[in-house]
């Protein structure tokens, strides 16, 4: 469990800096060059991001059983999980979507954690899933209020990327869900 809540804090402390000291971290990007500081951002995001998965592997060996969800709960996370994979694709595909969503991989996020809070009830999916759900909504409540958001790079706006959006994300939700949660995370969340 160290080892985990290690990889998490340090993960999420990292991608909380733009949250907590925006100026400081524009500042070192000034100072270091833009990819002198995002090589060791990089670096220790891969590092602690390794950690959180490796310890939380560990972790899910030994569950400490915090509550039990419903099968109604379940099928509600399935339901909120539905627009995370268009979000996450939207935040590089910008179209009316990206627009309506503003930070659309943020809300991809708080869905993302929200949905697996209602479906796992250990200590360990409590610790990473409400750990991403609070960093989310701290991040859109600062992004909101900053001045001038730095740009992510995307491709150019375009009516035809909402249709690739959504056609893409519900494909790689279908994929997920059907194949790839139980070969990647070892579990199937159908049951």
């Amino acid at each position: 469990m160290t080892l985990f809540v290690a990889g998490l804090l340090v993960f999420l402390g990292i991608h909380s800096i733009s949250i907590v000291a925006p100026r400081w971290r524009d500042a070192q990007a000034a100072r270091m060059g833009e990819y002198g500081w995002k090589g060791p951002y990089a670096l220790a995001s891969i590092v602690s991001l390794v950690a959180m998965i490796y310890g939380y592997g560990i972790a899910r060996q030994l569950p400490v059983m915090v509550y039990a969800p419903s099968m109604a709960l379940r099928h509600l996370a399935f339901l909120l999980m539905l627009p995370v994979f268009p979000l996450l694709i939207a935040a590089y595909l910008p179209g009316r979507i990206k627009r309506l969503a503003r930070n659309p991989m943020l809300l991809a996020v708080i869905l993302w954690a929200a949905s697996h809070l209602l479906a796992n009830g250990t200590l360990n999916d409590l610790l990473l899933f409400g750990a991403f759900l609070v960093w989310a909504v701290a991040d859109l409540i600062s992004v909101s209020r900053r001045p001038n958001v730095r740009p992510v790079p995307s491709a150019p706006a375009s009516a035809i990327n909402d249709v690739i959006v959504v056609v893409a994300g519900l494909g790689l939700y279908a994929f997920v869900l059907l194949w790839a949660h139980a070969r990647v995370v070892g579990v199937s969340p159908l049951g």
